[in-house]
């Protein structure tokens, strides 16, 4: 149990001693439905939402303390009898705030954290699986779910981190059953939004940095220095132990050099590469086949054999970033062997990944697939693999939308990709929110058609995605490889401002028995849109 102000002395910036300093029994949350009795509410601004407006709804609903960022004689009326305290940046002090309310349990963790545009998701459960193999008693943080010993609770209907309050919680039920390590995937968005702030980073892993959400970044750049911010967290984080703080890099990945120098003053920093043999992890004699891949690792772990179930080139790089995580997570000397012993094992072993080239199998005569690649670099390296995969005169369909209201520049690419590595692209639904589905559509299209799609041969735009996964099923030879990406194991699908419950895995299988599954909502909803779409 901890008074306001014990909270207030976790931030970076210089606060007043509130008067009075109410005990704080309960969360702090950002959300004003969710606060309790006890507990803080953070008011800050943000892009669609000032959550100032809810300080009324928190204090009714047992706020003790706000913390906003206007001062207090414009939510003075809000207030009543809660303390309140003004900070320069909501989103810098959550974190931080949440994390002081948790006993700060990431100080009692070794947390190695994975970052990156494509394939988080993925090297973090390699760690994950890595550490397990090597008897370490670790946690799991995706975007996926949360693993805390032999409970697994979901995080989230889309990508992003879980908020700071949920994240410490994780953290400290960790601690509390016995977890010495855990593996953290962190997005751009957390990052920037701080929602890792107070997190104590001893091990930071990047994959890569490809175009994806410069519509909340703004540029490029400015999306790949949010990215570098987790590498200065790791640098600046207080050494556990006898454990160093170090930096692990994709040397084939350009934007390299910006986070090897946001690593600089930690202790170590380690490259791995699918294609460079100067670096400290690197994969040699690499072999493709349509149920696994095979390959020697070599570099500073020695010599050992990988047979792995994960699929492409891209997944070869997931792989060694996660070995070269996972070492870096078990350092000492004393555990070598055991992490040498745990390597091939783990990876072995590694589990379907939910919504990562999960192979959807009803007893068709042809391979049907859900990927959750939603970026052109990451439509890319699945097709990629999808052509690996394919056997004779075997095709590739991809059915396959992009986002509203997020990166414009990306739907063109993904649909210029699919043109360049699919046999046939089914341009869907995903995600439209209140843009226009069919203006999304119709620029997808645009795209293909310059790379030499045909529109009615190798082009189709099928606005329901239920429907296009059941012609995409329908339009399969023996033999053929069906993947639907861009949704993997999200549970939701966004037109207009409402989530509708949507899993791809489950359309797929009411595909293939003839069963397609409906997703445009009716035209009583916000979202307007036309019968005629409908799937009869």
């Amino acid at each position: 149990m901890s008074t306001l102000a014990d909270l207030l002395s976790s931030l970076p910036f210089e606060i007043e001693t509130p008067e009075p300093d109410p005990m704080i029994t309960a969360p702090v949350t950002e959300n004003a439905r969710e606060v309790q009795a006890g507990g803080v509410f953070l008011a800050r601004k943000g892009r669609n939402t000032d959550g100032h407006q809810f300080i009324a709804q928190a204090v009714e609903n047992g706020a003790v303390a706000v913390v906003g960022e206007l001062p207090q004689a414009a939510v003075q009326e809000q207030l009543h009898q809660a303390v309140y305290v003004q900070v320069p940046n909501g989103y810098e002090a959550f974190g931080y705030l949440a994390a002081a309310y948790e006993g700060h349990p990431s100080r009692q963790l070794i947390i190695a954290a994975v970052t990156g545009t494509d394939g988080k998701t993925t090297t973090a459960t390699v760690i994950y699986h890595i550490l397990k193999a090597a008897g370490v008693k670790v946690g799991l943080i995706s975007t996926v779910s949360a693993v805390i010993g032999e409970r697994e609770v979901a995080t989230g209907l889309h990508v992003t981190n879980p908020p700071a309050h949920e994240l410490q919680r994780y953290l400290r039920e960790m601690v509390e059953a016995g977890m010495t390590h855990c593996v953290l995937e962190v997005t751009s968005q957390g990052l920037d939004q701080g929602r890792v702030n107070g997190t104590h980073i001893d091990v930071a892993v990047l994959t890569n940095v490809t175009h994806e959400h410069l519509d909340w970044h703004g540029s490029w750049e400015a999306y790949r220095d949010a990215k570098a911010k987790l590498f200065t967290i790791m640098r600046d984080t207080p050494r556990k132990w006898d454990y160093p703080n170090i930096a692990v890099i994709n040397a084939d990945e350009p934007a390299a050099p910006t986070f090897a120098e946001a690593s600089v003053g930690s202790d170590y920093m380690l490259l791995y590469s699918v294609h460079q043999k100067t670096a400290d992890f690197f994969a040699d004699s690499i072999h493709y086949t349509p149920t696994h891949t095979t390959f020697m690792l070599r570099g500073n772990a020695g010599d050992i054999a990988i047979r792995s179930p994960l699929l492409g080139e891209y997944n070869v790089a997931n792989v060694l970033a996660g070995i070269a995580g996972a070492v870096s997570a078990m350092p000492q000397l004393q555990h070598q062997q055991r992490m040498i012993n745990a390597i091939p094992v783990g990876i072995a072993n590694l589990p379907i990944i939910p919504g990562r080239m999960e192979r959807i199998d009803e007893g068709q005569d042809f391979l049907a697939i859900v990927d959750f690649a939603h970026t052109p670099n990451a439509l890319q390296r699945t097709l990629e693999a999808a052509q690996v995969m394919r056997r004779g005169d075997a095709r590739v369909i991809a059915i396959f939308g992009s986002a509203g209201l997020r990166d414009r520049e990306k739907r063109r690419m993904m649909a210029e990709v699919a043109a360049q590595y699919a046999d046939i692209s089914i341009i869907t639904a995903e995600d439209p929110r209140t843009e226009s589905l069919m203006g999304i559509l119709e620029e997808m299209k645009a795209g293909a058609v310059s790379k030499g799609a045909i529109d009615g041969e190798t082009l189709f735009l099928v606005p329901d995605r239920g429907r296009a996964i059941a012609e995409g099923c329908q339009m399969a030879r023996t033999g053929d490889i069906v993947i639907a990406c861009g949704k993997g194991h999200e549970q939701s699908m966004c037109f207009g401002s409402i989530e509708h419950p949507w899993d791809d895995r489950d359309a797929m299988r009411g595909a293939l028995h003839g069963m397609p599954a409906l997703t445009l909502p009716s035209a009583t909803d916000p979202y307007d849109l036309s019968e005629a779409w409908r799937f009869s």
